[in-house]
């Protein structure tokens, strides 16, 4: 964090739920709150493993991660 009351503090997070909302909630019409939840779970997995981040040389959120702990548990 920035510090206390910094307008950059949520960038990441205020971005990443923009993106979650015209990529998936906006585009589509939910009959049921489950059915909202389930189409946000198969968005998360398609985010997080198949679609490369610019911000992270073009690899996906999931191989960051898994890479990281596995250097760490080295």
């Amino acid at each position: 964090m920035d510090g206390k009351g910094r307008a950059t503090d949520n960038a990441r997070t205020e971005r990443f739920f923009r993106t979650l909302k015209y990529d998936c909630v906006y585009i589509n019409e939910f009959d049921t709150p489950r059915d909202l939840r389930s189409a946000i779970n198969s968005y998360m997995e398609v985010y997080n493993f198949q679609i490369p981040n610019q911000a992270i040389n073009n690899q996906t959120p999931a191989n960051i991660y898994l890479n990281c702990g596995i250097k760490a548990a080295a």
